[in-house]
């Protein structure tokens, strides 16, 4: 009969075991930051938008619709990073009140819109400039919406109007018409 034993104090046993658990932690790791990543390109498919301008100079980009048909894109207010969401039925670029905080807006005269989910009150302010890729508008209307829970602000018709947009398929291409 063979007797086997294990030796606790083997040090190589332990310098293996070490080993593989420092193996699991890495590979884990790196699984975490891979579905972080893929999770976020289902968020918001456009994070990187190419510079491009169409034969009469003017910038132009092209969105991906995200995975819940939407198009949500990395973009900026006044320099700083945001991300936008295209609402065409929104009046105003509106951007919620911890968005509007952390970019130094202010509020200014109260408002009230109707909304599908009923009366908002919201926050007149001014966007010294908004970008999206290449296409940059100055002086855009805005609102500052305290009850909105998203972070995504919401790119409405006050800009929106500066642009010819295109929908086809799963893509919305924007091109600005004049700068401003």
């Amino acid at each position: 009969m063979l007797d086997l034993y294990i030796v606790t104090d083997n040090p190589h046993r332990r310098l293996g075991l070490g080993m593989t658990i420092a193996m699991w932690v890495v590979v884990l790791f790196l699984l975490t930051l891979f579905f972080q990543d893929w999770w976020g390109k289902q968020q918001n498919p456009n994070q990187q938008l190419p510079v491009s301008f169409d034969a009469n100079g003017a910038p132009e980009l092209v969105l991906q619709r995200n995975r819940y048909g939407h198009y949500v894109a990395s973009g900026a207010i006044n320099g700083q990073p945001v991300v936008f969401m295209v609402d065409t039925g929104a009046s105003d670029v509106s951007v919620p009140g911890d968005v509007a905080e952390r970019l130094g807006l202010k509020p200014g005269r109260a408002l009230v819109y109707q909304t599908a989910n009923g009366p908002v009150r919201a926050y007149r302010t001014r966007l010294d400039e908004v970008s999206l890729g290449a296409i940059r508008l100055a002086g855009v209307r805005a609102s500052i919406n305290p009850a909105m829970q998203q972070q995504e602000v919401l790119l409405g018709m006050s800009f929106l109007k500066h642009l010819e947009f295109t929908q086809r398929g799963d893509t919305l291409t924007l091109r600005q018409l004049h700068s401003r």
